[in-house]
């Protein structure tokens, strides 16, 4: 019987050293409990930053485009954007219509291309000037013009959604100003561009026809 104790009492032992054993090397990898230091799983790091937040007054996020900005004759809408990430120097806004394959391809259709928009910006007007290059150094394509292009689906078909993507950068992009003709051209470059750089994205989207 003591001998049966004795085993008994060796083996607990041995699972208390092997428990402390673990909880040793777990806390050596800074995987302690969440508040306390190290790097590791997160330890030390703080809160995550609050995602970039794009804005309109123009349309709900997910409802339909009004007729002001519709169309050959529609103007660009008012765009805000808040919770900007640190370390921000520029931003590129992408509107597209992703209901639309390009000549049998995956390519869509350019709406509307902005980069190199300054990081100190909040948003974008509306009614933004149709120019390749405006003052402050933005430049802007579509496949249609220098600036917007107005959303146009067809009365005989379903709503398209018209998506407004915006990108937060920690760099400006050496893409030159380009021609609407060139446009694919030159949002496979802004597109690249963009890669490795990315900060943080926000989207938006409002639904069109005729």
């Amino acid at each position: 019987m003591r001998r049966k104790m004795l085993g008994a009492s060796a083996i607990a032992m041995a699972l208390m050293l092997s428990a402390a054993a673990a909880t040793a090397q777990d806390a050596a990898r800074g995987g302690g409990a969440p508040g306390a230091g190290g790097q590791g799983r997160g330890g030390g790091r703080g809160p995550a930053a609050p995602p970039l937040v794009m804005t309109t007054t123009a349309f709900e996020d997910g409802g339909v485009i009004p007729a002001k900005f519709v169309g050959a004759m529609g103007v660009s809408p008012e765009l805000k954007w808040t919770q900007v990430p640190m370390g921000t120097q520029s931003f590129v806004l992408l509107m597209h219509d992703p209901d639309v394959a390009l000549q049998r391809g995956t390519l869509d259709v350019t709406h509307w291309l902005v980069w190199n928009i300054p990081g100190t910006a909040t948003g974008l007007p509306e009614g933004v000037m149709p120019m390749a290059e405006l003052p402050d150094g933005t430049r802007q394509v579509s496949l249609r013009a220098a600036g917007y292009m107005g959303p146009g689906a067809p009365a005989n078909g379903p709503y398209h959604h018209y998506t407004f993507e915006l990108y937060a950068l920690d760099a400006k992009l050496d893409v030159p100003a380009g021609t609407p003709q060139d446009a694919a051209t030159t949002r496979a470059a802004v597109i690249k561009g963009i890669e490795g750089h990315a900060l943080g994205k926000a989207v938006l989207v409002g639904r069109f026809h005729q």
